[in-house]
């Protein structure tokens, strides 16, 4: 009698679906490369070949950048409601509940408190992994009360923005928190604190018409999309061939609308440095 029949047919090892099975390989949106996904992490999701930097999640961003241990989060309770009870595919609730179940957050913001080579500061960090890292009531909300907290605690604030833009289904709600974000950053401003933006891959649409690109310094990460509407767009409405390399950091850097491009392990270092030069 085999083993198998032995213990019958409930006791055989369920071999996962294709879809449940670990995927040990990462490509390159860049070039196509594939990567052990453990030299990957160690690489902080740069590629290691064309030098790409990948998208990662917002708590490998947050321990990429403040000091261990100093993070303190901040409105994590803050849920959105559905004022215009918007359906598309499927409600905007179950989205947002989809959200929370996916990311164990109810924004694509995560707002704090942390230390960055010893200066503290008001981080805001955007998560494109919940629904791509819109811009709705509660980020705007979470933004602004970052801004006042820094200006009571007289720090710095750094967003880092990782987005499609601003969210559809809150319709003129999305929209409001452009002008409310930048309205609040005025007030830092006046204060003589300062506002360090850093742009990731990518920032697009009402979140770069609006406080991604007020900082006082604005960095962006090597080849990281930037700008408003997609490329397509512009290229049909002009009704002619963009630039090589349009919308990308280091266009953006040669025509004079970014300060710098800083590699992700150089990051917290040159942060640190213009927090100490730039704070009172």
């Amino acid at each position: 009698m085999s083993l198998f029949n032995l213990f019958g047919e409930s006791e055989k090892k369920k071999q996962p679906t294709k879809s449940e099975a670990p995927s040990h390989w990462v490509k390159c949106s860049s070039c196509q490369s594939l990567m052990y996904y453990k030299e990957m992490e160690k690489q902080h999701n740069v590629c290691p070949k064309c030098g790409f930097h990948l998208r990662i999640g917002v708590h490998e961003r947050i321990a990429l950048m403040a000091d261990e241990g100093s993070f303190m989060e901040f409105d994590a309770s803050l849920k959105p409601i559905d004022p215009l009870s918007f359906v598309d595919k499927k409600s905007y609730a179950a989205r947002i509940d989809e959200g929370y179940a996916k990311n164990g957050r109810y924004s694509s913001v995560m707002s704090g408190e942390c230390t960055i080579e010893g200066s503290p500061v008001q981080l805001v960090v955007f998560d494109f992994n919940f629904m791509g890292g819109s811009l709705g009531s509660v980020e705007g909300e979470k933004i602004v009360r970052a801004i006042n907290r820094a200006l009571e605690k007289r720090q710095g604030v750094i967003i880092v923005s990782a987005s499609g833009g601003a969210r559809m289904q809150e319709s003129t709600f999305s929209l409001m928190q452009m002008s409310k974000t930048s309205a609040a950053l005025a007030k830092l401003s006046e204060a003589k604190l300062p506002y360090i933006s850093l742009l990731t891959d990518p920032t697009m649409g009402g979140v770069s018409a609006s406080f991604a690109t007020l900082g006082d310094i604005i960095i962006a990460e090597p080849g990281a999309l930037v700008g408003f509407a997609g490329q397509r767009v512009i290229k049909q409405t002009i009704g002619s061939d963009l630039p090589e390399g349009f919308q990308r950091a280091e266009f953006l850097l040669e025509k004079g609308s970014i300060d710098m491009i800083v590699p992700r392990d150089e990051l917290k270092e040159t942060l640190g440095n213009l927090l100490k030069l730039l704070l009172p």
